[in-house]
């Protein structure tokens, strides 16, 4: 024989259920929120004023193919113990994430130079920002037109 209340929900159940049904709904609204650009640059830098220059970016300024474009990325830098840069970031203004890569240096990696390949949603401006040993943060820019956008997603 079977409780004819072990399924009934009381109030406080009732309540907790919507409750719980509006978290869920509002879930994918904040998982689609994303940071822009100046944000993730700001979050990397933990709110420290960014410097134009001392960083080269070297991008295609217009690509044919968003799907593996290449990126170097060179900082002005002896790479001594007491100068040196600390971390060099990606960014870019229009794919999923904004924040691309992270490279983590020292003084003993001889240049301050990285070299991959990103994909690109659509046209947008990619940043590279440098981190010195000194705490400064210095910048560069380049706007980018991709003709075959890659890694396009639905974020309506």
């Amino acid at each position: 024989m079977t409780d004819r209340n072990a399924f009934a929900l009381g109030r406080r159940g009732v309540l907790a259920a919507g409750a719980a049904q509006i978290l869920v709904l509002a879930l994918p609204r904040v998982a689609l929120a994303r940071p822009t650009l100046e944000e993730a640059v700001r979050a990397f830098t933990g709110g420290t004023e960014v410097q134009a220059g001392g960083v080269r970016l070297d991008i295609p300024p217009l690509v044919e193919n968003g799907n593996a474009v290449g990126v170097t990325v060179a900082v002005d830098s002896p790479m001594t113990p007491d100068d040196h840069v600390r971390r060099i970031a990606l960014f870019n203004q229009s794919n999923p994430q904004p924040e691309v890569a992270v490279f983590r240096m020292g003084p003993r990696a001889g240049r301050a130079q990285v070299a991959t390949r990103i994909r690109l949603a659509t046209s947008q401006t990619v940043m590279a920002v440098a981190e010195l040993s000194d705490g400064s943060f210095w910048s560069s820019q380049a706007k980018v037109i991709v003709t075959l956008a890659a890694c396009i997603e639905d974020l309506s």
